[in-house]
C-alpha cells in the first residue's frame, strides 16, 4: 500500500509527538510512526520527570535556549491543560567548601542564561528549608518543577489527533529514500506495510536516532548522521515518608547530573541516575553499583536508611559523544547542515529534552511549514 502525506514524524516520544502535534496545527497533514505499541515507552517515561530552569547549560548552547523557552512553555501547557505538576523548587548542593567555587560557576552560568530567580543558600539556610541535608552551601532554583509525563505525553497526542494528525503504533519505519529534491519515501512494517511518501519527514527516534538515518539513506544524502553513544542510568525508589519536599541535586558529575533526589506526583522520592556507558539498549537493573549509590546519596544526605531503598528502573540517555568527552548540545540537524530538502534529524536529545520539547517543536514546525 502506498500513501502520500506532507509530513512523518518518526518516534513517538516525547519530541516526536511534540512536533506531530505543532506540525499538524499548523495546517499539515502528518503521521507519526512509532515501532513500539504505546507511545514514549523509552526515553520519555524512563527520566526524572523534572522541568529544568536552565542552570547547567553553556550560555548560547541549543540546550540552554531551548530549556528555558521551554520551561515557559511547558509551565503554560500544563496549567491551562489541567495536567498535574509542582513547582517543587530545587537545591543544588556543594557538599565541602572545595566545591563552592563549581556552585558559583553554575550560578554564573544560570544568570548569563537569563535564570534571575536563584538564591544563595549557606549551611544554616540549607538546614531551615531541608533539615536532613547536610552541604556547606547551596543554590535555589524556585522555578524547577515536576510533572506527570505521562499525562502530557497523552495530551499532545489527543492536540495531534484532534487537528488531524495519526499517530501509527507498531509501525517501524523499515527502510526509506531521502530525495535531494525534497520527495522522501518511508517503508514501515507492521500489520498492514505502507510505504509513506512525504515533502518534510523528521526524525525524532532518540536512541534510534543514527540507526534510522542509516536506514533512510537510501537516497541522495550529502551526510553521515552523528555518532551514538549510551548512557544508562539507575533509579531507586525510597519507601515511606519523603524526607524533603524540594529536589536535591549534588553538583554535576561526567555525563550526568550526579545522583539526585526526585519527586513524584505522589510525593514519593526516587534517587537516580548514575552514569553507566553501555554498548546497546538494555534496561535490566543491576544493584552491583548500589555502594557507590548509596555512598553518592550520602555525601548531601547522611541519615539514608539503605533497607528503604528499593530497585525502581532504568533509563538510557542518547548522546553524541562518548565518556571521556565534554558534554555535547543537542544536534537538531536540517538542511543548512546536511543539504537535505525538508529533513530534519534530531540527536542527543536527552536532558532537558523533556523540559525543551515545545519549544524544540515549535522551531522545527515553523522551519519546515515556512518550506
Amino acid at each position: 500500500m502506498a500513501v502520500n502525506t506532507n509530513a512523518v514524524v518518526i518516534g513517538a516520544g516525547v519530541i516526536g509527538l511534540a512536533i506531530g502535534r505543532a506540525l499538524a496545527q499548523r495546517g499539515l497533514e502528518t503521521v507519526v510512526l512509532e515501532k513500539a505499541g504505546t507511545i514514549g515507552s523509552e526515553t520519555s517515561s524512563r527520566n526524572s520527570e523534572v522541568i529544568h530552569a536552565g542552570l547547567y547549560y553553556p550560555p548560547g548552547s541549543a540546550k540552554a535556549r531551548y530549556c528555558t523557552r521551554g520551561k515557559k512553555l511547558l509551565y503554560d501547557y500544563l496549567q491551562s491543560h489541567g495536567i498535574p505538576y509542582r513547582r517543587c523548587g530545587k537545591i543544588i548542593v556543594a557538599a565541602d567548601s572545595a566545591d563552592c567555587p563549581r556552585l558559583d560557576a553554575i550560578a554564573e552560568r544560570a544568570r548569563r542564561n537569563g535564570v534571575d530567580d536563584l538564591r544563595e543558600l549557606s549551611r544554616d539556610d540549607i538546614r531551615q528549608l531541608e533539615s536532613s541535608i547536610e552541604a556547606a552551601a547551596g543554590l535555589l532554583s524556585p522555578s524547577t518543577g515536576i510533572l506527570d509525563s505521562h499525562q502530557f505525553l497523552l495530551s499532545l497526542q489527543g492536540e495531534l489527533e484532534a487537528a488531524g494528525g495519526i499517530v501509527a503504533l507498531a509501525t517501524p519505519a523499515l527502510a526509506g529514500t531521502l530525495g535531494a529534491k525534497g520527495q522522501h519515501s518511508v517503508s514501515c512494517g507492521g500489520s498492514a506495510p505502507t510505504t509513506v511518501t512525504c515533502k518534510a519527514l523528521v526524525n525524532a527516534t532518540g536512541l534510534w536516532a543514527r540507526e534510522t538515518w542509516v536506514r533512510l539513506d537510501g537516497g541522495e544524502a550529502s551526510a553521515m548522521p552523528p555518532d551514538q553513544f549510551f548512557a544508562k542510568g539507575h533509579y531507586y525508589a525510597y519507601s515511606g515518608k519523603a524526607p524533603f519536599s524540594q529536589l536535591i541535586y549534588p553538583l554535576p558529575t561526567a555525563g550526568g547530573l550526579g545522583i539526585h533526589a526526585t519527586l513524584d506526583m505522589a510525593g514519593q522520592v526516587r534517587f537516580g541516575p548514575d552514569v553507566h556507558w553501555v554498548d546497546g539498549i538494555d534496561y535490566t537493573f543491576d544493584e552491583g553499583g548500589k555502594a557507590g549509590f548509596i555512598a553518592a546519596i550520602r555525601r548531601y544526605f547522611p541519615g539514608l536508611v539503605t533497607s528503604r531503598l528499593t530497585p525502581a528502573y532504568t533509563g538510557i540517555r542518547p548522546k553524541v559523544v562518548g565518556p571521556g568527552s565534554a558534554d555535547a548540545d543537542f544536534a537538531i540537524l536540517a538542511e543548512p547542515q546536511h543539504g537535505i530538502p525538508g529533513f530534519v534529524s534530531l540527536h542527543g536529545i536527552e536532558s532537558p529534552g523533556l523540559t525543551a520539547s515545545l519549544a524544540i517543536a515549535e522551531d522545527v514546525a515553523t522551519a519546515i511549514a515556512g518550506r
